[in-house]
This record gives C-alpha cells, sequence and structure tokens, in this order.
C-alpha cells in the first residue's frame, strides 16, 4: 500500500522518538504544575475509590438481601451506595475541570516553545520549508497532543480503577480473577503489537494534513497570480491532489483501527463468557454467593471498559504521539546559522571584511569562491551583476541569515561567529527589494522598528523620509489601517514605510536589496530621497539594479561567479570598458531619463 501515500514525504528535520523519549519530554511539562497536578491526583484517586466501592456495596445489598427481607438491613448499604455513586460523580466532575485547565497550559506552553523554535531559525530554514507545513505544527499537531493529553489524564483514573477491581477480584475468587487477568494480558499484548503499525500511519496523516494546509495558504498568497492567468482550476486540481494524499492516509489509518477494536470487542466477550460459565457452576456448588457473583460481573463490565476506551481511543492516542514527535522535531531543530561566542557589540562603525569566503546553498553549486572585500566604515557600496551572481548571497552572509562554508567575515575587524547575534542584528537594518508590512496601521508598521518608540519619534521618522509629503496622502495619515502584507497600500507606500521603519531604528550597518526595482519614476525618486536620508553616515550596501541607485554609490562591485570582478566609481569603470560597461548598455542607460522626468515631478509637489 505505500504507492498510495507517493508524495507524504517527512520534512528534512524530522525524526523518530521512542516511546521513552517521549515520555521525557512530556513529564516535565506537567511537574510544573505541581499544585494542580497534586489536586486531580487526589480526586482520580477519589474517584476510583468511590467508583471501587460502589459495586461492594451493592454486591452487599444483594446477599443482604437474600438473607434477610427485612427493608431495614438493606436502606443503609442503598444509601451508602447511593454515597459513593455520588463522589464519584463529583469528584470526576472536578477531575474533567482540572484536566482542561492543566492540559490548556501545557498546550500554550509546547505552543509556545514550538513559536519561538521557528523563530530562532535562519533563513535557510525557511527557504527549505513551507509556511504553512510549519504552522500546522504549531497550530494542528499542539491540538492533537492537547488530545493526547486529555486522554491520557482521563484514563489514568480509570487504570487506578482497574487495579483497585483486580484487588477485590482476587479477594473474592481466585479463579475468576485470574481468568480476567489473562484475557487482560492478551489485550494488553495486541494493543501494543499494534502500535508500531499505526503510529507510521498516524504520521502519514499528519503530514498529509500538513501538506493540504501549506498548499491553501500558499494559494490564497498567490491568488492574484492565479486569477490573472485563469488558472482556477488547475489550482483546484492540484488542492483535489493533496487532498487525495491526506484521504488515502486517513483511510488507511482507519481500516487499521477499523480491524484491532473488532478484535479487542471479541477478546473481551471471549474473557466475559469464560467468567460467566466458570462463575455460574461455582454458584451452583455453592463456592459463590450470589452477591459475589453479581459483584464479579459488575466488577468485569467495569474493568473491561477502560481497556476498551484505550482502543476506541487509539486511533487519537497514535495520533498525538505522532504529533509530539513532530513538534519536538521543531523544538530540537537547531539554527543552521552557528555563533563561536557571544562578545557583546555596545556599537558599530560598520566596517567588514570578507577573507577567502566560501559559500553554497547545496554542497554541489558553490556560490561564492574564495571571496576577498571590504566595505569601509561609512562607505556606501553598490552590488551589481547578472542574476545568480553572488550579490544576494553577500548580503545574506553579512546579515548572518545563512552560514558560510569557508574562510573567514570580520565585522569592525572581529570574527561575525563571535559576536553576540542579537547585540549584532539590532545594529542592522534591512531593507527589502519586497517591503512586508503587518496587519495593523502605518504607525505601528513604522514602530516595529524600535519597539517603545512614542507617536512623536514615529512621526519624525516618517517625516525624515522623502519629505514625508507622502503621509498626507495616505486617507487616515499614520492611522491608516494596513492588512496582511500591506496589500492595501501602493508598492512605494510601503516602501517608504519600511524606510521610516529602518529609519526610526537609526542602525549602523544599512542593507538595501533593491528598494527601487518594483516602482515608478516618480515613486522611484521618492523612494530614492528616503534611502538618501536612512544612508546618510552609515555604512550602507546596496544590491543594485536602477542606475541612480548605483551612481550613488562611493564604490561600484561588480560581482560574478562569486567573486569580485571589477569596483570602482561610476565613470571610471565605465571608461575601463569592461563588465560594468556591459551592463549600463544592457541595463542601466534607458533608467537615467524615467529617474530624471520622476525626479521633477517630485520637485514640483506641494511642500
Amino acid at each position: 500500500m505505500a504507492h498510495l501515500l507517493d508524495g507524504i514525504t517527512p520534512d528534512s528535520y524530522d525524526r523518530a522518538y521512542g516511546d521513552r523519549e517521549l515520555l521525557r519530554r512530556i513529564v516535565p511539562l506537567f511537574t510544573v504544575k505541581a499544585g494542580l497536578v497534586a489536586l486531580i491526583a487526589a480526586a482520580v484517586v477519589g474517584a476510583a475509590a468511590a467508583g471501587a466501592a460502589f459495586p461492594l456495596l451493592m454486591a452487599k445489598v444483594v446477599d443482604t438481601a437474600q438473607r434477610d427481607s427485612v427493608a431495614d438491613s438493606v436502606m443503609p448499604l442503598v444509601t451508602a451506595a447511593l454515597g459513593t455513586g455520588l463522589v464519584a460523580w463529583a469528584l470526576t466532575f472536578f477531575q474533567q475541570r482540572a484536566i482542561g485547565t492543566l492540559v490548556g497550559d501545557v498546550v500554550l506552553e509546547i505552543r509556545r516553545r514550538a513559536f519561538e523554535a521557528v523563530l530562532r531559525q535562519d533563513m535557510s530554514f525557511y527557504d527549505g520549508q513551507a509556511s504553512g507545513a510549519v504552522a500546522s505544527r504549531i497550530t494542528a499537531d499542539t491540538q492533537a497532543f492537547a488530545t493526547l493529553a486529555t486522554l491520557t489524564l482521563g484514563l489514568v483514573g480509570q487504570v487506578l480503577l482497574i487495579a483497585l477491581l483486580l484487588v477485590a477480584m482476587f479477594v473474592i475468587n481466585v479463579a475468576l480473577a485470574l481468568v480476567t487477568l489473562a484475557t487482560a494480558f492478551t489485550i494488553i499484548l495486541v494493543s501494543l503489537g499494534f502500535r508500531w503499525v499505526s503510529r507510521r500511519a498516524s504520521r502519514q496523516q499528519q503530514r498529509s494534513l500538513a501538506q493540504i494546509n501549506a498548499y491553501v495558504q500558499e494559494t490564497l498568497r498567490g491568488i492574484a497570480v492565479a486569477r490573472n492567468f485563469q488558472r482556477e482550476q488547475s489550482t483546484d486540481a492540484g488542492l483535489t491532489d493533496v487532498n487525495q494524499r491526506w484521504f488515502r492516509a486517513t483511510v488507511r489509518l482507519n481500516r487499521l483501527f477499523s480491524g484491532i477494536f473488532p478484535l479487542l470487542l471479541t477478546l473481551t466477550g471471549l474473557g466475559t463468557i469464560a467468567v460467566v460459565l466458570l462463575g455460574g457452576s461455582q454458584l451452583t456448588s455453592g463456592r459463590l454467593t450470589a452477591g459475589e457473583w453479581s459483584l464479579f460481573l459488575e466488577a468485569l463490565m467495569l474493568f473491561w471498559f477502560p481497556l476498551t476506551s484505550i482502543a476506541s481511543f487509539w486511533n487519537q492516542f497514535q495520533q498525538g504521539l505522532a504529533a509530539s514527535e513532530r513538534i519536538f522535531a521543531l523544538v530540537d531543530l537547531e539554527p543552521g546559522v552557528r555563533q563561536t561566542g557571544r562578545a557583546p557589540v555596545p556599537s558599530l562603525s560598520g566596517r567588514i571584511e570578507f577573507r577567502g569566503v566560501d559559500f553554497s546553498y547545496r554542497a554541489d553549486q558553490p556560490v561564492l569562491k574564495g571571496l576577498d572585500l571590504e566595505i569601509g566604515s561609512g562607505e556606501t557600496v553598490a552590488l551589481v551583476g547578472h542574476t545568480g551572481a553572488g550579490k544576494s548571497s553577500i548580503i545574506r552572509l553579512i546579515t548572518r541569515s545563512y552560514e558560510f562554508d569557508g574562510g573567514e567575515l570580520l565585522v569592525d575587524g572581529q570574527d561575525i561567529r563571535g559576536l553576540d547575534l542579537d547585540a549584532y542584528k539590532s545594529h542592522l537594518g534591512i531593507v527589502p527589494q519586497a517591503p512586508f508590512l503587518f496587519s495593523g496601521t502605518v504607525e505601528e508598521n513604522i514602530g516595529f522598528g524600535r519597539l517603545g518608540s512614542s507617536e512623536e519619534e514615529i512621526l519624525a521618522a516618517a517625516r525624515s523620509v522623502a519629505g514625508g509629503d507622502w503621509i498626507d496622502v495616505l486617507p487616515q495619515g499614520l492611522r491608516t489601517p494596513t492588512n496582511e502584507g500591506g496589500r492595501n497600500l501602493s508598492a512605494g507606500q510601503r516602501q517608504l514605510i519600511v524606510l521610516a521603519r529602518v529609519m526610526l531604528k537609526s542602525p549602523s550597518l544599512l542593507i538595501l536589496d533593491e528598494a527601487t526595482a518594483n516602482v515608478d519614476p516618480l515613486t522611484e525618486a521618492q523612494v530614492q530621497e528616503g534611502l538618501d536620508a536612512v544612508s546618510a553616515g552609515r555604512t550602507t550596501v546596496i544590491v543594485a539594479h536602477r542606475l541612480p541607485t548605483v551612481r550613488k554609490a562611493d564604490r561600484i562591485l561588480v560581482v560574478d561567479g562569486g567573486r569580485v570582478l571589477e569596483q570602482g566609481g561610476h565613470d571610471t569603470l565605465l571608461a575601463a570598458g569592461g563588465r560594468y560597461a556591459e551592463l549600463y548598455d544592457h541595463y542601466f542607460r534607458h533608467q537615467q531619463l524615467d529617474f530624471e522626468i520622476g525626479k521633477e515631478a517630485v520637485d514640483a509637489l506641494p511642500r
């Protein structure tokens, strides 16, 4: 049946955990709530004791009524039995409410740990993983874990009840108790043998569900592309494909459980028949009273219930265990970027030096090959070159988004791997090519640059970018709402907001991944004004595709094949007639007129 599940593959960081390892990881999550656990344990013991006492008292009622027909001698026993039943109900009610609170707290903690694990990963993790599949671990898998915890805690009381009833059975009749115990032992062995197959099937189902989440999220993010190219039908077919994988995985899991449950019921039925036949013969011979036999039959029914409950919930148990594996695999995942030290970074002048740096996204495809490069403090450097030349890789290493394979990368003369990473990144300002805004307001998105900033500071940062005229165009100024990604605003407005966010942060080192590549000439001129303001007095590294950005750089680096082939000023490189001159003729020459038109339009705007 393996071919039916083709396409349901584990993620690169998935790993299998043994039951002991899972138990070792799960138990501490509950022990930190020792007080609540103690109350639940007391309620469990009390409910189990009351539950076991009920059939004992009812057996006494039967024997007493058989010997003495006077109602007065039976009523106290009936009252006591009803009282134990009421106590068992009350304690079980409290137990279930307390378990709900405990499991809720534990799920909050494990979901927080999973989310923190995602946040600490470097960009190589996000490049290789679908965001929807990762989100599925934080949401769907933690919910499956909650179900596992709730069922397990609920069954603890029933297991304790089994133990108490088993003791009572041996006190009443050893032979009948041994028959019951033998049947229970057989059921346990069958269940334990089944878990290995069911765990694997549960993993497949969880993975297929993650694939559905990933596909739906990706489709919604790219819905405009699907609409523009009229690919709704093929997009729907893609969902059908991943949905079919989930369906096949679910059917396989259900078939497994539909086979085990009837088998366990058959075993319990055979055990009951054996007890009834043996008990009936002992009752006839006088070796067993009617009350004892009724007690035994009642205890037997109570005894089978937890075992069949375990079988009934086995699907959810295995899904919960599989979900636990997926959660812990995420929590245990170490970032690809490894720091060798935590040297403080109180300030940063922004001097950067690459010494023979090698880097590759895949081992067999090197991107940077022995790169040597120096960037001075306060210098503005533009990286130009064809797609795939290694420009973005250089800034990704500077921002410590990826780990390099060899060589040295120094910042202010210190090995970047020996710095406190959080402290280092606090000095970085990054403006991506595709700006992203969070749901909220323009003001909140700018304030994301430095938490705790006042409204006046946020407004000042916004006004310092491109003269601040763009704020007045927004419907509600800085209070203008932004939806997910800021799609209700233009590309230029989003980029200006991101520039204001960086300005508020006031970084020492500025990284620009061509902030004007996807805007019109008017907006480009506005954004360029913002870039000039943000980069003033700061070390600035730019991946450049636009001539105005290139010409403003102190030094232009022509990158190709993971090496710097040429470097110098615009006029010098153009006069040399080398690779930069070729790039200028093919890409840059026509851009100057567009920019000048946009600049004139910006200058004509009322100030």
